[in-house]
């Protein structure tokens, strides 16, 4: 079924916002909990845990590397820890992957994996996927009550209801982020749901334009360098929930941007929160 087939656009303006690390607080307790220690388990990592997964946490949550699909997130790992502590046997085969492949995902690591061209090549991309299948085993885990929204959100989420469309725009699994989002009472101001299954968020963003949306009334509400991307090669307008400072991003989304989206000066606005989300990731 395609998404885009059963929306119709009903107000002049439309707001999409992520939901991993920027509507809901769940980025952060995946990262801890999940990719990082599935890593220092697949690789045998456990003598140097601390530093390993602290720097994971780095580039994934805490730099402008934040949001990086998980196999590049665990290439830039693995590269780290092979210079700085143990060697990672068949390591460039996966970086060439990586680099390389069409697609990032668990189907086109296992074609890759028949088409390895040696055996240090086929275990470590077997270990991937291994690791990969091991992180969504460990998600699908986390306690329900553990999967919250910022506080904030909600209201942010309703107060742009009134004056727009809202679409949910999000690289994360649909079943989800529908399950997330609806026991927190979100989905009750959102118009679409769009999510990994619906392709990228540029081409999510571009597919709701062909609505008959106008550029500079589209917002893009993200947390991440990817979000801002999406919103860019678009030509749409990005507000940024600033790590560490989610609360207050989504305190500030009425005054700062809901309100300069709709009365035509938000391009005036853009760059000085642009150059604060950038400074806040250390770019």
């Amino acid at each position: 079924m395609n998404p885009f087939d059963h929306f119709t656009k009903t107000k002049d303006f439309l707001v999409c916002v992520d939901s991993d690390g920027c509507a809901m607080d769940t980025m952060d307790i995946k990262h801890f909990r999940c990719f990082g220690p599935c890593m220092v388990q697949e690789w045998e990592l456990s003598a140097w845990e601390k530093p390993i997964l602290n720097r994971w946490n780095e580039i994934n949550l805490y730099q402008m590397t934040r949001g990086i699909n998980r196999f590049k997130g665990l290439a830039a790992a693995l590269a780290e820890i092979n210079t700085q502590y143990t060697p990672i046997i068949g390591l460039p085969a996966l970086q060439d992957w990586v680099n390389n492949s069409k697609a990032l995902s668990n189907d086109a690591l296992a074609q890759a994996i028949e088409a390895a061209a040696d055996a240090d090549s086929r275990t470590i991309l077997e270990k991937a996927l291994h690791w990969s299948r091991s992180v969504n085993e460990s998600i699908n885990t986390l306690p329900e009550s553990e999967k919250k929204p910022f506080p904030g959100a909600k209201e942010g989420l309703a107060a742009a209801s009134k004056v727009a469309n809202v679409a949910i725009v999000s690289s994360a699994n649909r079943g989800a982020v529908m399950d997330e989002w609806e026991a927190n009472g979100l989905l009750d101001h959102v118009d679409i749901v769009l999510a990994q299954d619906s392709g990228s968020k540029a081409h999510c963003i571009a597919q709701l334009l062909e609505k008959g949306y106008a550029p500079d009334h589209v917002l893009m509400v993200g947390d991440a360098p990817g979000d801002r991307d999406a919103a860019a090669k678009n030509g749409v307008y990005y507000y940024p929930i600033l790590v560490r400072k989610e609360q207050q991003s989504w305190a500030n989304l009425e005054k700062d941007a809901l309100v300069p989206l709709t009365n035509g000066t938000y391009g005036d606005c853009e760059p000085k929160l642009i150059d604060a989300f950038v400074a806040n990731l250390g770019g």
